[in-house]
């Protein structure tokens, strides 16, 4: 039996780092077409130390919370990405201090800090228009927790902030 725990925890580890890997893609893939952006616009890049230093920490800190988030989900045998609500509202770990932190940390910090760290003018402007795109998405799953869990729902998201 503790061999086989061992199993699945290593499974969900690659698991984890699969998926969030995907996310640093999808990232690096939203910087570049800012890139494309500030070339059409006429906009100059920048570039300096801090830019990319603070590019580094915000990659950093959006992989470790959207890991830490995706382990929950693992734990439970749960996909983290569904189009149903999860059987399973998450409060504790990184939901603690953010309802949203796979988001938080994948379509803030990673797009932010790719911007950041290639610094494309042009990517920081499509990562603030996709926040109002997740902030849609994420109202139209809270709908869907509220009714699936409407004891536990009200006090959590009285307790917890949407993003921080």
């Amino acid at each position: 039996m503790p061999n086989e725990i061992i199993k699945i925890k290593i499974i969900n580890l690659v698991k984890n780092i699969l998926h969030n890997s995907g996310a640093l893609l999808v990232g690096f893939g939203v910087a570049i077409l800012g890139i494309t952006l500030d070339s059409f616009l006429g906009l100059g890049g920048f570039r300096s130390l801090f830019t990319t230093v603070a590019g580094c920490l915000l990659l950093a800190a959006g992989l470790l919370l959207r890991m830490w988030a995706t382990s929950l989900f693992y734990e439970q045998q749960m996909r983290v990405i569904s189009f149903e609500p999860q059987k399973v509202l998450f409060t504790s770990g990184p939901y603690r201090f953010s309802r949203n932190p796979l988001y938080l940390g994948g379509n803030i910090f990673i797009f932010f800090g790719a911007a950041l760290f290639l610094g494309s003018p042009g990517a920081i402007i499509l990562t603030v228009i996709n926040i109002f795109i997740v902030d849609v998405m994420i109202r139209r799953e809270e709908k869907q927790l509220a009714r699936k869990f409407p004891q536990e729902w009200e006090p959590y998201q009285k307790k917890v902030r949407r993003w921080i």
